[in-house]
């Protein structure tokens, strides 16, 4: 071999530029592992998981007066929420927890519902409390101001009641929709197109509060109670500020209902839709014996080509191949040969 050739690997070699087959094929097999390790994502906007979240309908046991209205049934894709509640029922009773389930109405009402929605992700309602509960009326919250500081002190904060997120909604009304036992309504100002984040649930049938009832365009509501309307009739009976003695008798001056003990909102969140014909549970049975995970093909490609390269390697080994760099060196030692 000739000194300038030499000269040239050997240069070649320390700047890690010449290197034979098998280290080709060390270096594949490296990258593949490496590919194989690395998490792969999957782009694009997802759908949160509750609304793949069918619920059974017939689940619900808890529910309020049925009325021969549209808004008694339960429609596939509804949105379903979820409000865990705290409270004391009366002045010698222990407190209670509960759970009211409240199925929405977008196809009548799909403004004030993504605005009800939109409210629940953001966490808005969590530790808040019913700031206003008549007794045969309603159960009225839904006011991010009305959170206790401390320690729970009836008419405190003093701004509890008015407040809001500042961003309001027209009023909405659909033919479907009225006030039934246990329909949840947006509370508004005096201006009809006023409501915001406040809300009240309907402790028994309030038609007066109807826009064909009244002459003030009347209130909207888009949803009802499912499950746990025992716990909206308890909290419309717990003490209040002008009703304190919590007899359970009807107070035709009630107006503020300040409860003299917190009804706290722990959480609102979302957790599915209504599923009565089990369209969802069907669909995700038989997902679960399917392959849906869109990372197993990606690997199993990589895992093919990696068994592929490992196993072209160890063939080209079993032939007794060498690197070319080591071919080069024992050219130049083999005396038979000349460069």
């Amino acid at each position: 071999m000739s000194n300038d050739l030499r000269q040239m690997i050997d240069e070649q070699a320390s700047h890690g530029l010449f290197m034979g087959k098998a280290s080709r094929q060390r270096i594949v097999l490296s990258c593949l592992l490496v590919l194989l390790l690395l998490p792969i994502t999957v782009t694009g906007d997802e759908e949160p998981p509750w609304k793949n979240n069918g619920i059974d309908p017939s689940s619900w046991t808890d529910g309020p007066v049925v009325e021969d209205t549209p808004m008694q049934y339960s429609y596939f894709g509804d949105p379903v929420f979820a409000i865990n509640v705290t409270y004391t029922p009366g002045h010698l009773a222990g407190e209670v927890s509960g759970t009211i389930i409240v199925e929405l109405f977008p196809q009548w009402a799909p403004i004030t519902v993504a605005n009800m929605i939109d409210h629940i992700e953001e966490d808005l309602y969590d530790g808040i409390f019913f700031h206003r509960v008549i007794n045969d009326f309603v159960t009225q919250s839904g006011d991010p101001e009305c959170k206790t500081t401390v320690v729970y002190i009836p008419g405190l904060p003093v701004q509890c009641g008015s407040g809001g997120t500042g961003e309001t909604i027209p009023l909405e009304h659909n033919e479907n929709l009225s006030h039934v036992d246990g329909a949840i309504g947006m509370a508004r100002g005096t201006e009809q197109d006023s409501a915001d984040s406040q809300w009240y649930i309907a402790e028994t049938e309030a038609h007066n509060l109807d826009p064909e009832n009244r002459d003030d365009g009347g209130y909207a509501t888009f949803g009802i109670v499912r499950d746990g309307m025992s716990h909206v009739r308890a909290i419309a009976e717990v003490p209040t500020s002008d009703d304190p003695s919590g007899t359970d008798l009807d107070n035709p001056f009630s107006s503020a209902g300040r409860p003299v003990y917190e009804v706290k909102i722990n959480t609102i969140e979302m957790i599915g839709v209504a599923d009565p014909d089990g369209v969802l549970s069907q669909q995700a049975s038989t997902e679960k014996s399917e392959t849906s995970n869109p990372l197993v093909p990606i690997a199993t490609v990589l895992l093919a080509i990696g068994a592929g390269t490992i196993f072209w390697i160890k063939r080209n080994q079993s032939k007794g191949e060498v690197d070319v760099y080591e071919a080069v060196l024992l050219d130049e030692n083999d005396t038979s040969k000349t460069t």
